[in-house]
């Protein structure tokens, strides 16, 4: 299985990954530890787009199953290829930027009041400067590959549940 899991920053992508990687006992992969240079604070300095989408390629191509989680929409039509399926999370803005404001915290003992002004803009409606719900859906409307919609503020075992749910079909199974 090649799967991709994305949505909203805060949307819970990384924790349903990591999840279901474990679950399928297959590798896990997060976009951010390639879109981003390691550094001290972490998340201040970009890698450019050819050197970490050929990273992920080496990593993902290296491997018969794996979960990948963040958002790939517009990497590289190559990683595109690779992805067998697709779930989706989202969940409602003010619910994602509490998420956030507490990771923040957590992480990094501060709040990066830009980064929320960017997270807060995935919903806006004509968003199509930055990863935004626009950019999603058009790119989910163009996959060939099945694709699994979570919508709701649901935990990550629910998620779990649907997701294995909707990639393991039993008689009356549903998503």
């Amino acid at each position: 299985m090649r799967i991709h899991v994305t949505g909203a920053s805060g949307a819970g992508t990384t924790t349903l990954g990591r999840a279901l990687a474990t679950e399928l006992s297959c590798a896990h992969f997060d976009s951010d530890d390639y879109f981003w240079m390691p550094t001290d604070p972490p998340y201040t300095k970009k890698r450019g787009a050819e050197e970490r989408n050929g990273m992920l390629l080496a990593d993902l191509t290296a491997r018969d199953s794996w979960v990948e989680s963040g958002s790939l929409n517009s990497w590289s039509e190559e990683l595109n290829a690779l992805i067998e399926s697709v779930i989706f999370l989202w969940i409602p803005t003010e619910v994602r930027l509490a998420r956030l404001r507490r990771r923040e915290m957590r992480k990094l003992g501060r709040v990066d009041e830009e980064f929320m002004e960017w997270a807060a803009g995935y919903d806006r409606p004509g968003n199509r400067e930055t990863r935004s719900r626009v950019l999603h859906e058009e790119w989910l409307a163009g996959l060939s590959c099945p694709v699994l919609r979570l919508t709701r503020d649901l935990t990550t075992e629910e998620r779990m549940a649907r997701t294995l749910a909707w990639l393991n079909p039993r008689p009356g199974d549903e998503p």
